[in-house]
């Protein structure tokens, strides 16, 4: 596809919406206007310029033989601070629907976070106005817009338990078994990395100690503490206890909500490691089947059975677990909505406190997408949903976080469902972004949120690949350091705001 565009501050957002409809092709952004000269070429046009004292918007799709052409004047009075750009890509959806025959459950919206959206309109319009603006001046669907505002609703009642001075704990063992087909994260297979892994958990537990340096010097207060990968019960129970002991002499976690540890493939799960997670101060754990179909495990390739989930759940109760979370995904090869379906129900017979449903992305670097293996289609995933939602809510689970991805499925989501109670603070935290997170591991992002609650945020990223993160250590402690320093930055008298 080539885009074309005459105004260059629209790239990102007309990119991104061009790509919910066409999530497999490559993009060629050219933004001086010019054409590409090839006749059969899939092109897509968007333009700006003033005429006659008015701005026009124009935009037209053309492939093959087919155009389809629109233009608008802008008006300021409907679309206010967001300029032209949400009217110009309100002209291109029209198109785009009318070219494709696809209308995406989720409007034009293109961005992560849709429930932040909504909220900020709530707080703008109120309550039934906010509903109106988000399902017609965005198109988002009458379903899709009552699950946003049903997960805004009890997501708020989860940031209600935020301090101003609060902050979250990641930690990342990018560390798997074997990589899973659909799999984009930089995690590394055990089998070729087995030696580096002392070594990096030795630095890991320097980097959660300076860490832990910040958060006193800054005067935070940590509510929560997420372990997450790769697939961290991968380590050994020495080594995973080496990590959770260093938490534990790092930070004061009297005032913490939660302590999560993935344990995500089934096949990593024992008593030890459970019992281990237990003593050092674990309340929740998240064993992620993916699917209960064995031949779909196979296609993706996960190197356990159904029969492993089964044991690797009751494992974990008879551990004394009673907050655990279980992940599925829509869309993966093989399945069909008849056999998601199965999974779903499987799942919610064993009770987890909360079930996690993610939607398919097709990420680039993904053997799926370099393989081009067959999966789903958007409308076949989008089928799954429709029965996943319902069945979760009459099975006394509700939605409390939600979120999108570039080239999901259908343009879909991911939605965290919980039992009352059981819903996770941090996954909150992290989609709202109003709380600090100083995150530890190889391509762990820190976010560092001014308290005041003025919006601003920096990040702070580590080295990606593990490699990198042990040979350039030194850099790693340092950079928590400037997570000090950017909190100096949000006061006005140069020193951390919650230490006085």
């Amino acid at each position: 596809m080539d885009l074309i565009l005459t105004d260059r501050s629209f790239h990102y957002e007309l990119e991104k919406l061009c790509r919910l409809f066409y999530p497999e092709e490559p993009i060629k952004v050219s933004e001086d206007g010019s054409l590409p000269q090839q006749p059969d070429a899939l092109l897509v046009f968007a333009g700006v310029e003033e005429q006659n004292a008015q701005t026009l918007l124009t935009a037209w799709v053309r492939s093959g033989g087919q155009k389809h052409r629109a233009q608008a004047v802008y008006v300021p009075e409907k679309y206010g601070d967001t300029g032209p750009e949400r009217q110009l890509a309100e002209l291109l959806y029209g198109l785009l629907v009318q070219q494709t025959g696809f209308t995406p459950r989720w409007g034009i919206l293109t961005g992560v976070r849709p429930v932040k959206l909504l909220r900020s309109l709530a707080e703008q319009y109120g309550a039934e106005k906010a509903r109106q603006v988000f399902s017609q001046a965005y198109h988002v669907s009458a379903a899709k817009t009552r699950l946003a505002q049903l997960t805004m609703e009890n997501e708020r009642q989860l940031l209600q338990r935020e301090r101003p001075e609060g902050f979250s704990l990641y930690i990342g063992i990018p560390f798997c078994p074997s990589r899973c087909a659909y799999c984009s994260f930089v995690s590394m297979t055990v089998e070729k990395t087995i030696g580096m892994i002392p070594e990096y958990v030795a630095c890991l537990c320097r980097e959660i100690e300076a860490a832990g340096k910040t958060a006193r010097d800054c005067g935070l207060t940590l509510q929560s503490v997420y372990m997450g990968g790769g697939t961290p019960t991968t380590l050994t129970p020495e080594q995973m206890d080496r990590v959770l002991g260093t938490v534990q002499t790092s930070f004061d976690l009297s005032a913490c909500l939660e302590f999560t540890v993935e344990a995500g493939r089934p096949d990593t799960v024992t008593r030890e490691k459970m019992d281990g997670l237990r003593r050092r101060g674990v309340t929740r754990v998240s064993i992620n089947p993916q699917t209960m179909q064995e031949r779909v495990l196979e296609a993706i390739g996960r190197r356990h059975t159904v029969q492993q989930v089964l044991d690797a759940f009751q494992i974990a109760r008879d551990a004394g677990f009673a907050d655990m979370n279980m992940d599925l995904i829509a869309g993966l090869p093989l399945d069909t909505p008849e056999t998601f379906a199965d999974t779903v129900n499987r799942v919610c017979a064993l009770e987890p406190e909360s079930i996690t449903v993610h939607t398919l992305a097709l990420k680039r670097s993904s053997a799926i997408f370099q393989e081009g293996r067959q999966r789903a289609s958007g409308a076949t995933a989008a089928q799954m949903l429709d029965y996943a939602g319902p069945k979760l809510l009459n099975s006394g689970y509700q939605p409390y976080y939600l979120y999108r991805q570039t080239r999901i499925l259908g343009g879909l989501e991911n939605v965290g469902f919980a039992k009352p109670g059981y819903e996770s603070f941090y996954n909150a935290a992290i989609m709202d972004e109003s709380q600090t997170i100083l995150a530890c591991g190889a391509g762990a992002g820190s976010k560092v949120c001014d308290p005041s609650g003025s919006g601003k945020l920096e990040r702070v990223y580590n080295f990606k690949y593990p490699y990198e993160y042990i040979s350039r250590h030194g850099e790693v402690l340092a950079r928590k350091e400037k997570v000090k320093q950017i909190y100096e930055q949000y006061t006005a008298h140069g020193v951390c705001p919650l230490s006085k």
